[in-house]
């Protein structure tokens, strides 16, 4: 598609970006802007990031760029760094040309995969129809070039787009062998973008779910704050849970969400939509609130279970049922410490809104977390629909109204205050004669 058929101008290109395109070009390299950013600027959408594609290898990209690092080991990419500023550059990829080892087996010497098709490592490289084709979606197989402003199409992207169909380029069964994430790569691109999932492309989707498994929890973590942070979490929830995604990133609500009364799918359901508000209003949002909301019918589930056994004080059994219920999830998604300790905090404090004396209820109200507790209290009051947690978010919220000085004092929140010491989980004790 020449430039005079198309609406992307190097004015809709940030500096760097084209610093970049250029001093390939200029070494003699094929340089495009490819991918989601090419995309993003045909749909008239200001794209994030912007992603360069060449047939320079890495090597050669660090030599021609002073601020460049390589990274990766599956993938290896270079990074241009401009201050803050990150241009991502990736040598086109190539098909796994199989060789012979001395027993006549034949292997990919420079791409390896595990028993289930997942590519381990994959630094082979190639032409650029090459890298086209294995691109995982056809919109996402674009190219805009610095050599003749023109871009160009080899998978069909550009019609799929008008179509609004998402549709994944070769066999979906193989390619999300591949790269498992690519599934939930599909519900967010569909999403995202107002594409519906081409029929072929979904159809292995619930059959291969349980592929989730084998990805890094790291890897997931960073998937899940794209899913949810972009003002799409309520239809990426329903999504994911139509093909059976949902639960392999949080398995321990596996059987709750399959009654959508239940309070934990109106839970699940109802803090997505809350997030996407806010983010829609322009303001922050917590993935240690977005945690604990998920995750807090399992802890007061398994709290009560621990109660049950005998010994411990409801305070003590919530502190044990909090850390055992994210070691659980870190699994499935890896939760980094700094929101896992707030996650505790909401929880511990859903403990400490109950009591209404005065002086201590003033005290709390310059708890860290307590707007993240109080914020979670009148959630939960919502989901649940109770009297007594009604009259709790109201007997807080006019309390706060009171005493306005109370909340302005709140110290930093520079550590855990779930009650028990950092690192740390109190001792289950045997239960004594007098617990019967």
């Amino acid at each position: 598609m020449p430039r005079s058929e198309h609406p992307i101008s190097r004015d809709d290109i940030p500096e760097n970006a084209l610093k970049v395109l250029y001093r390939l070009h200029k070494a003699g390299f094929e340089a495009y802007l490819v991918g989601g950013c090419v995309r993003d600027l045909l749909l008239g959408v200001t794209p994030k990031d912007f992603d360069v594609a060449t047939n320079a290898s890495p090597e050669q990209i660090k030599g021609l760029f002073r601020n460049c690092r390589l990274i990766g080991r599956r993938f290896r990419l270079a990074h241009i760094v401009y201050g803050k500023d990150i241009i991502e550059v990736a040598t086109f990829r190539g098909h796994h040309p199989e060789d012979e080892d001395d027993s006549g087996r034949s292997v990919q010497p420079h791409a390896k995969q595990n028993d289930q098709g997942l590519l381990l490592r994959d630094n082979v490289y190639g032409t650029i129809d090459e890298d086209a084709q294995r691109r995982d979606f056809t919109v996402n197989a674009l190219y805009y070039s610095i050599a003749d402003f023109a871009i160009y199409d080899f998978a069909n992207g550009i019609a799929d787009l008008e179509a609004g169909r998402l549709r994944l380029i070769g066999d979906p069964e193989q390619r999300y062998r591949e790269d498992p994430v690519r599934m939930l790569r599909a519900v967010r691109f569909a999403t995202k973008l107002g594409l519906r999932i081409e029929e072929q492309t979904a159809a292995p989707i619930k059959t291969l779910a349980p592929l989730l498994e084998n990805i890094p929890p790291a890897r997931l973590f960073e998937e899940f704050l794209k899913l949810t942070l972009h003002q799409r979490a309520e239809a990426n929830f329903e999504l994911l849970h139509e093909y059976g995604l949902f639960t392999k990133l949080f398995p321990m609500l596996k059987s709750a969400l399959k009654q959508p009364e239940s309070f934990e799918y109106r839970m699940t359901q109802q803090v997505f939509a809350d997030t996407d508000a806010r983010l829609r209003e322009d303001k922050g949002v917590n993935p240690a609130y977005l945690f604990a909301a998920l995750l807090w019918y399992p802890v007061q589930a398994h709290a009560e279970e621990i109660m049950a056994e005998g010994g411990l004080a409801e305070f003590d059994a919530f502190a044990i049922s909090a850390a055992d219920v994210v070691g659980r999830q870190v699994r499935s998604i890896a939760i980094p410490k700094r929101f896992s300790l707030p996650m505790r905090d909401i929880w511990m404090l859903q403990l400490r809104l109950r009591q209404k004396q005065p002086r201590r209820a003033i005290r709390l109200l310059s708890h860290p977390k307590f707007r993240a507790g109080y914020d979670f209290l009148l959630l939960r009051a919502r989901v649940e629909n109770h009297p007594s947690l009604r009259d709790l978010g109201k007997f807080w919220t006019d309390l706060q109204k009171e005493h306005p000085q109370a909340l302005e004092s709140a110290p930093q929140d520079k550590r855990s205050r779930s009650g028990t010491r950092r690192g740390r989980r109190p001792r289950r004790r045997k239960p004594s004669s007098n617990n019967g």
